[in-house]
C-alpha cells in the first residue's frame, strides 16, 4: 500500500534509491529539487526495508545569508521526519575554480561521517559533465562522467531525469530551493547547462540520453584500457623504455600518466605527451620540465628528478 500511495515520480525516484539501498547511509542536501527528492526517497526505502538515514546540508560560505538557508533547508527536513545535521566548510580556491573547491570541500564534509553517501545527480548532471569533459579535451576517462559508485559515494538517480525530482517534490508537496549561483553564466557548468538546452532546440532533439549513453560506453572503455595498463608495467620506480615502446599510444600514454600522477596530480595530456616523445622519438633530447620536476632518458629508462 505504501508503494502505491507514491506518485509516479517519488515512486521513481524510491525506486531507484532501492535499487542502491546500502542500509546506512549519509544524503547529501542542498535543498535544491534533486537532493531534496533523493532525501525523501532515501526516508521512504528506510521505512519499507529498514536502515537510517541522516540527511546532511553543507553551508559553503559562499553566498549571503548562506547559515540561514542551509538552517531552512534543514528545518523542512526535519519537518519531514529525517534526522540531520548541517557541516559548515571552508572553501578555498586559490588552486582552481570555486566549483572545484566547493566540490571538494562538499564531499570531503560527507565523506566525513564514514557511511555509504547517496548523491543527488541525475542523467542531466551526468550529459552536462561528459559535455564539460569533451571541452576540456582529456580523452575517454573525461567522457566516462561520473560513475553509479566510487568509493563510498553512490549515485542512485542517474537513470532518471531532473524533470523526475522536479516531479516527485511536487508529488511529495514540497519546495525546493532555488540556488541563484545555478543562473550565474560565469560558472561552467551552469554556461554548459544553458547551452546544452540551447543546442537541443537547435537541433530539435534532447541530446542527453545520447550523452549519457556516451558516459556509460567511454567508462567501460576506459576501465578495461586502465586495467590493462595497470597489469603491463608497473610505476613504482624508473621506467624501461623497452617495456613502454612496444605498447599501443591507448595504454602507454596510460602508463605514463599514472606514472607522473605520482610526482604531479595535475599533469595533463600535454606533459604526457611531451614525455612520451622520450620513448617515440628519442634524439638524445635533455629533460622534459613537468609540474614539479623534470623527466629524462638515461641508460634506457625513464627517470624523474
Amino acid at each position: 500500500m505504501a508503494k502505491r500511495a507514491l506518485g509516479p515520480a517519488a515512486l521513481r525516484v524510491a525506486q531507484a534509491v532501492q535499487a542502491a539501498w546500502p542500509g546506512e547511509c549519509i544524503v547529501g542536501c542542498s535543498g535544491g529539487a534533486d537532493s531534496l527528492a533523493l532525501a525523501l526517497g532515501a526516508q521512504w526505502v528506510a521505512e519499507q526495508r529498514g536502515g537510517s538515514v541522516t540527511a546532511v546540508v553543507v553551508d559553503h560560505g559562499l553566498q549571503e545569508g548562506s547559515p540561514e538557508i542551509a538552517a531552512r533547508v534543514a528545518d523542512l527536513l526535519r519537518e519531514r521526519g529525517l534526522h540531520v545535521e548541517i557541516a559548515r566548510v571552508t572553501v578555498d580556491a586559490t588552486d582552481g575554480g570555486v566549483e572545484a573547491a566547493a566540490r571538494e570541500a562538499r564531499l570531503g564534509a560527507l565523506a566525513a561521517f564514514e557511511l555509504p553517501v547517496l548523491l543527488g545527480h541525475t542523467l542531466d548532471d551526468q550529459a552536462e559533465t561528459v559535455l564539460l569533459g569533451l571541452l576540456r579535451g582529456s580523452g575517454t576517462r573525461s567522457l566516462a562522467g561520473m560513475a553509479d559508485q566510487r568509493d563510498q559515494f553512490l549515485r542512485p538517480l542517474l537513470g532518471l531525469r531532473r524533470a523526475d525530482t522536479v516531479a516527485a517534490c511536487q508529488e511529495w508537496g514540497v519546495t525546493p530551493w532555488s540556488d541563484p549561483m545555478n543562473d550565474e553564466l560565469r560558472y561552467a557548468r551552469v554556461a554548459i547547462r544553458h547551452h546544452l538546452a540551447a543546442l537541443g532546440e537547435a537541433v530539435g532533439r534532447d541530446l542527453a540520453p545520447a550523452l549519457a549513453r556516451t558516459a556509460q560506453l567511454a567508462r567501460a572503455d576506459a576501465d578495461l584500457l586502465d586495467d590493462l595498463a595497470a597489469q603491463a608495467v608497473q610505476i613504482d620506480g624508473d621506467l624501461a623504455v623497452a617495456d613502454l615502446a612496444q605498447l599501443p599510444d591507448a595504454l602507454r600514454w596510460r602508463v605514463l600518466h599514472r606514472w607522473l600522477g605520482r610526482l604531479a596530480p595535475s599533469a595533463e595530456f600535454q606533459h604526457v605527451h611531451a614525455v612520451d616523445k622520450l620513448i617515440t622519438a628519442w634524439r638524445g633530447q635533455g629533460p622534459i620540465a613537468v609540474p614539479g620536476g623534470q623527466v629524462l632518458r638515461r641508460d634506457g629508462a625513464l627517470s624523474v628528478r
